[in-house]
């Protein structure tokens, strides 16, 4: 019996009995099972290597937020580095050490 059939049973019985808890837990819970199981279909994630995919996928998006993270750490110490040289060069040309390089 694959999950459809169980789903219609269950509210064929739940129509049948008016409805007790017991028994929409039960649809709720087969409906949501059969939701599932459509939804990795959907998307490639029902067969074997499922697993093996998921765990790629992971490893891929925890190197992408490594790279995020240098990328933006390698332009804050340019930055930083810009800012101190313009510094120095400021400090040089306003206390007229440029004079004694000429």
């Amino acid at each position: 019996m694959n999950s459809n059939d169980r789903l219609a049973g269950l509210l064929a019985q739940a129509s049948a009995q008016g409805g007790d808890l017991v028994t929409l837990r039960a649809v709720v819970e087969e409906a949501s099972e059969l939701g599932a199981q459509r939804m990795l279909a959907r998307i490639g994630l029902d067969d074997e290597t499922a697993l093996q995919d998921m765990g790629e996928l992971r490893e891929l998006l925890r190197a992408w937020r490594d790279a995020k993270s240098s990328a933006r750490r390698a332009v804050v110490s340019w930055i930083v580095r810009g800012a101190l040289a313009l510094l120095l060069l400021g400090l040089t040309v306003r206390l007229g050490a440029t004079e004694l390089l000429r």
